[in-house]
């Protein structure tokens, strides 16, 4: 029993560094999208996963890619469109496919370049403020958004919060 709640705690941890290396969810948490409890929303997004690929026998990409955007729009009020769910999808199922064939080693050694390649933590950066004056009430402010890796482009527009409440990430075309 010791050995299987290890290497379920090796798989956790699995998770939480591909949690950790997902801008999306890195901007949701660092810009309040899931309100002032974000980070602990992001903790507990790790638990559930895990326990959602332990409770669900032979996932497929497509159901993992539907769990995690219910899990981002429900918790961060976010629409993930910006390409990275199949990634982040893959990702957690071949961690659990390692686990699930008890490759400890080879889920260890993923699991410890995960999170060797933490990726810088994006950044958004708003505009200079303007004075109350200069601003009409219909304009719209816009921010503009730096990311730290060097595989993105800055990010163009921001997310953008629509009529009904969502906010809508789009990777940049």
């Amino acid at each position: 029993m010791a050995a299987s709640t290890a290497s379920r705690e090796l798989f956790t941890e699995g998770v939480r560094a591909v949690l950790q290396t997902w801008p999306v969810l890195q901007i949701a948490v660092d810009n309040g999208f899931g309100g002032v409890y974000g980070q602990q929303k992001a903790d507990w997004m790790v638990d559930v996963i895990q326990q959602y690929f332990h409770d669900n026998a032979d996932l497929q990409q497509y159901e993992v890619e539907d769990f995690l955007s219910q899990l981002m729009d429900q918790e961060f009020d976010t629409v993930v469109e910006d390409g990275s769910l199949p990634q982040v999808s893959q990702r957690l199922l071949q961690l659990f496919s390692l686990w699930q064939q008890g490759a400890l080693e080879q889920l260890r050694s993923a699991v410890h370049t995960l999170t060797q390649s933490k990726t810088p933590r994006a950044k958004v950066t708003a505009p200079p403020a303007q004075s109350d004056d200069e601003e009409s009430d219909g304009e719209t402010q816009s921010m503009e958004c730096e990311e730290s890796r060097p595989s993105l482009s800055t990010i163009r527009p921001p997310p953008q919060d629509e009529e009904d409440g969502w906010t809508v990430v789009r990777r940049k075309k």
